[in-house]
C-alpha cells in the first residue's frame, strides 16, 4: 500500500503518521501567563534532543480543526518557562481528561483533578502525582507553518529535575523503569504502558564493533530460522568465535546423534536450538551450538 501525504485531509494524516510513528513519549506540560493563568495540557509529540545543553522539545500543534494555537504556546510566549511532568499509568486517565480543549480561564489542575506544587526555580507549578517533575527554561520557539496541524516548536532547557524516590532502585541511585511504568501515545485512542512484561535489555555496541551480520557464517547469515533479531545479537559479538572444546550441552549431543545422516534437518534442528538460546539471552552457548553445525 502506498499513500501519498499531501493529497490527505488533516485527519488523515494524523492517524496514519500517528499510528506509524509509536510509541511516543508524552509531555504534561504546566505552563503560566504573565496574569498567573495557569495551563496544563499533554503532548505526544515530545522527546529529549541534546544532554549538553540538556534540550527536550514539545509541539502544540495548532488545531486541525480552526487553526488555533494552544493557550501552551501562548504562555510560554509570554513566560518563557515550562514544567514537564513525566505521565505514568497511575495518572493516565486524568491526564486524558486534560487534554479537553478547556476555554483559556479554566485551570486543568482542577478540571483533571491534580495538585498544584511550587517548583523550585520557575514559575509554573508542578503535578504533585507526577513521580518526575522536569522545571526548564524556553530559549527557542519555531513555526513549523500558518495552517491548521502545523506544529509549534518549544525549544526548552531542563534546569531542574524532580524525583519521587519510590520509583529509584535499590540502590538509590537511578530511575527504576520496572516501578515508575511509564505510558506512551500510539495512534487513535490507543496508548501503551510500560511494566516488567514488556521490558527487555539490548546489550548497546558502544565501546567495541560488532563483526555485522555480513561477517556472519554463510549458513546461519541465511537462515530459514533465525531472524533478523536474532542475527542482530549473533553478529554483535567483537570477534567471530571458535569452538569451545570444553562445552558440553546434552540437547546439542542429542540432537547430532540423532541428524547426523540428514544434514539439512540436523541444520534445522541446531538453529531452532540456537533460537531457543537466543531468546534466553545465552549468546555464547548458541554460539556453540551453531559452530557445531559449521563443523560436523
Amino acid at each position: 500500500m502506498q499513500i501519498n501525504i499531501p493529497e490527505l485531509s488533516i485527519p488523515q494524516r494524523q492517524a496514519w503518521l500517528q499510528h506509524a510513528i509509536a510509541p511516543r513519549p508524552i509531555c504534561f506540560a504546566s505552563t503560566i501567563d504573565k496574569e498567573g493563568n495557569v495551563n496544563l495540557s499533554p503532548f505526544s509529540f515530545f522527546n529529549l534532543f541534546s544532554t549538553n545543553p540538556p534540550i527536550v522539545i514539545f509541539s502544540p500543534s495548532r488545531s486541525g480543526r480552526d487553526n488555533h494555537l494552544k493557550h501552551t504556546f501562548l504562555n510560554v510566549l509570554e513566560v518563557p518557562e515550562v514544567v514537564i511532568n513525566i505521565c505514568d499509568y497511575d495518572m493516565v486517565q486524568q491526564v486524558s481528561l486534560s487534554s479537553c480543549e478547556y476555554a483559556k480561564n479554566i485551570d486543568e489542575f482542577i478540571k483533571a483533578g491534580f495538585t498544584k506544587t511550587k517548583a523550585s526555580i520557575v514559575q509554573p507549578p508542578m503535578v504533585k502525582e507526577a513521580k518526575i517533575n522536569l522545571e526548564c527554561k524556553v530559549i527557542e520557539t519555531k513555526n513549523l507553518g500558518d495552517k491548521g496541524g502545523a506544529g509549534q516548536l518549544i525549544f526548552a532547557e531542563v534546569m531542574y529535575m524532580h524525583v519521587n524516590e519510590s520509583i529509584l532502585n535499590d540502590e538509590g541511585t537511578m530511575i527504576d523503569h520496572h516501578k515508575i511504568r511509564h505510558i506512551a501515545r500510539l495512534g487513535g485512542d490507543t496508548y501503551a504502558v510500560m511494566n516488567k512484561q514488556n521490558l527487555f535489555t539490548v546489550p548497546k555496541p558502544i565501546k567495541e564493533l560488532g563483526i555485522g551480520v555480513d561477517a556472519l557464517p554463510e549458513s546461519i547469515r541465511n537462515s530459514h530460522i533465525l531472524t533478523g533479531n536474532d542475527l542482530g545479537m549473533l553478529a554483535n559479538v567483537q570477534i567471530l568465535p571458535e569452538i569451545n572444546v570444553a562445552f558440553y550441552d546434552e540437547k546439542l549431543t542429542n540432537i547430532i546423534q540423532y541428524f547426523s545422516i540428514n544434514p539439512t534437518e540436523m541444520e534445522k534442528e541446531l538453529h531452532l536450538y540456537a533460537k531457543t538460546l537466543l531468546s534466553q539471552k545465552k549468546i555464547d552457548d548458541a554460539w556453540q551450538v551453531l559452530l557445531a553445525g559449521e563443523n560436523v
